[in-house]
């Protein structure tokens, strides 16, 4: 609002400061809600020594420390770089241990934001945040604070929070009062409701949920994530929208720890029966996300197919990463790969127009590098090409296939070679340009596997169409090809245009497309570690 060098400006920092350094409370209040609400980064530079020593005053009325408290917190938003956290830590950290539980709430909102800078000059809260939530959790009156019948559950979920920050405790007192405090949690749970109002159950599952982030966070207690995962599962019949959509969302990060796996398989009916009859979008979208995670080679198939299945109906706006999922599952649980042909070839027939690039191309690369699939891809392609309608990235993985394995049919009349010819050349003047290089490419191919419809394909390769064409790639691809057909002998002609080389084995594409589309649509959903070599 004004320039640092104006003179208002520097009268109300110094209004400012008169007011932080008065003996009235209220005067004091008023001066940190102003550096709060109106606060610049020049500001927090001139005024920002004045807060912190107001917050950590032993003789600061509790009113004023929460006010200061909130009042650092913008100022560290502000100028993060000029925070002196090597002098302040220890001071600031002491007051989780304050006794009015106002001053820990806003205190605890503070470190959280520290914490995330510096985490280790902030790494001493751990054992006072175990300490506090101990006692909120154990205590059954604490007056002011008591909410629907449940102990400060807002502080206990900032304390929940702040402990995800760091690794489980390494003392073992410390983790055994956490651990018994996360049990009453849990075991409260379960407990028949004090109110029937709709805060109580709110804030009842507030601190529940992030009791289990917090379990799910450390990833070692196998009874405690089995626990929760029972819990869970009771959820997912939940009437409430956000239950149901929390509950998944919290399973699917259970799925992916080996103590719980086991545990979340046993609710595989119940997510499946929510992709089929969930109304609410982000509730399915979050059923897929864990049939995704839950996933392992003696559930592959039932899961797959259900995907696919569902595929028919999705929302258009999640049917490419449901492709991803589908095409990342079918490779890495098939024991008979036949199966992954046959669901990437279904995949491509039912959402045609939402298979990415690295879907078709994977699926080559893998009919290359597997001699025991090639005949049956390639058989099975073949059919796939004669449907009514085929879409275009149909025609891509056919043209592909059959111009490496077109021959391994080709004893079949019925897919001779100039029917497999003519079948892929009766889809060229449909194709985008991209698809007819590919095409093109194939047609030669084919004169190497088929040297007896050689005049048909060079008929169609010095056709004017392609010859005179207005894109230079086409018609750059006609002519050359057409003049290797003319001038190479048989033998050089099978050597130009012999079998693809197996493609070296790498990080599947597929993975690293749905990382990608992940972390630009980052919605805390996580991806499950399917990490793997292919």
């Amino acid at each position: 609002m004004m320039h640092h060098s104006n003179e208002l400006y520097k009268l109300v920092i110094q209004a400012i400061k008169n007011d932080l350094s008065s003996k009235d409370p209220v005067h004091i209040c008023l001066a940190l809600t102003c550096i709060a609400n109106i606060g610049t980064p020049d500001m927090a530079g001139e005024i920002g020594d004045e807060v912190p020593r107001i917050l950590t005053q032993p003789d600061t009325l509790h009113g004023v420390k929460k006010c200061a408290a909130l009042c650092l917190l913008r100022l560290f938003e502000l100028k993060p770089d000029k925070f002196n956290h090597a002098d302040l830590s220890s001071r600031l950290i002491a007051l989780l241990s304050d006794q009015h539980l106002g001053v820990v709430t806003s205190s605890c909102s503070l470190i959280q934001a520290l914490v995330s800078a510096n985490p280790e000059e902030y790494k001493g809260c751990v054992s006072l945040a175990v300490s506090r939530l101990s006692r909120i959790v154990s205590s059954t009156d604490l007056k002011d604070y008591m909410y629907y019948f449940i102990a400060a559950p807002w502080l206990s979920v900032k304390l929940l929070r702040l402990l995800q920050s760091y690794p489980q405790p390494e003392d073992s007192s410390v983790y055994e009062r956490l651990k018994e405090a996360l049990e009453t949690i849990l075991n409260r749970a379960t407990d028949p409701p004090k109110s029937k109002k709709i805060q109580h159950t709110n804030a009842k599952n507030a601190v529940l949920f992030e009791a289990i982030n917090l379990i799910i966070h450390y990833d070692s207690d196998a009874a405690l994530m089995v626990r929760s995962c029972n819990l869970l599962g009771g959820f997912l019949n939940s009437k409430e929208t956000n239950l149901r959509y929390l509950a998944l969302e919290s399973l699917t990060n259970l799925a992916v720890s080996e103590f719980s796996r086991r545990a979340v398989m046993k609710h595989q009916e119940t997510v499946l029966q929510a992709l089929k009859n969930e109304r609410d979008l982000s509730v399915r979208q979050r059923a897929v996300d864990l049939l995704y995670a839950m996933c392992d080679r003696e559930h592959s198939g039932e899961i797959v197919s259900e995907l696919l299945i569902y595929l028919e109906k999705a929302d258009y706006s999640i049917r490419e990463e449901l492709v991803l999922k589908i095409a990342i599952l079918a490779e890495k649980f098939a024991t008979d790969y036949n199966w992954y042909v046959d669901v990437i070839l279904n995949l491509i027939r039912v959402a045609g127009d939402y298979i990415a690039d690295e879907v078709w191309y994977r699926v080559t690369q893998i009919v290359i590098n597997r001699d025991d699939i090639q005949a049956y891809a390639a058989k099975t392609v073949f059919e796939a090409l004669q449907a009514p309608s085929c879409h275009e990235n149909m025609v891509k993985v056919g043209a592909y296939i059959l111009g490496e394995f077109g021959n391994l049919i080709a004893g079949d009349e019925r897919a001779g070679p100039i029917v497999q010819f003519r079948l892929l050349h009766s889809m060229f003047h449909l194709c985008s340009n991209t698809t007819k290089y590919i095409l093109l490419s194939t047609y030669v191919k084919l004169i190497n596997l088929f040297p007896e419809i050689k005049s048909d394909i060079e008929a169609v390769l010095k056709h004017n169409n392609q010859i005179q064409n207005s894109d230079a790639e086409i018609q750059q691809r006609a002519v050359e090809y057409s003049k290797l057909s003319e001038i190479a002998s048989p033998d050089l002609l099978a050597t130009v245009l012999e079998e693809m080389p197996q493609f070296t084995e790498r990080e599947s594409s597929l993975l690293a497309k749905l990382k990608k589309e992940k972390s630009t649509d980052c919605d805390s959903a996580l991806i499950p570690l399917l990490q793997y070599q292919i």
